[in-house]
């Protein structure tokens, strides 16, 4: 009876030690917004992970035919995987939606 009490004290013990995590370090990090809506930004991290995008407003036609204003995204984000692959995924969004393509995004399958 002993040893079980030890055991789940233990077990207690592991599980309440606190795990230590620190967040990478940016290395880089830039921010830039125009007054009619614009706006550019990226950032990169000392574990290679990176990202850049671009708005832009656009002018569109709404379902009533009236026009508003939208703002187009295209930007591209980058990882390395757990095999150690970089990986860089390039998207839009737009009055037609989101759009991503690259490597690690599955291809629809074509009948």
């Amino acid at each position: 009876m002993k040893v079980i009490i030890v055991a789940l004290a233990l077990v207690a013990v592991a599980a309440g030690a606190a795990v230590e995590y620190e967040p990478p370090k940016i290395l880089r990090s830039e921010y830039d917004q125009t007054p009619q809506g614009g706006y550019n930004f990226g950032f990169e991290t000392e574990n290679g992970i990176s990202r850049i995008e671009t708005g832009e407003p656009k002018e569109v036609l709404d379902a009533d035919n009236k026009p508003q204003v939208v703002v187009a995204v295209r930007g591209s984000y980058t990882y390395t995987d757990k095999e150690g692959n970089v990986v860089t995924v390039n998207y839009s969004a737009d009055e037609n939606g989101f759009k991503a393509e690259g490597p690690s995004i599955p291809k629809p399958v074509r009948r």
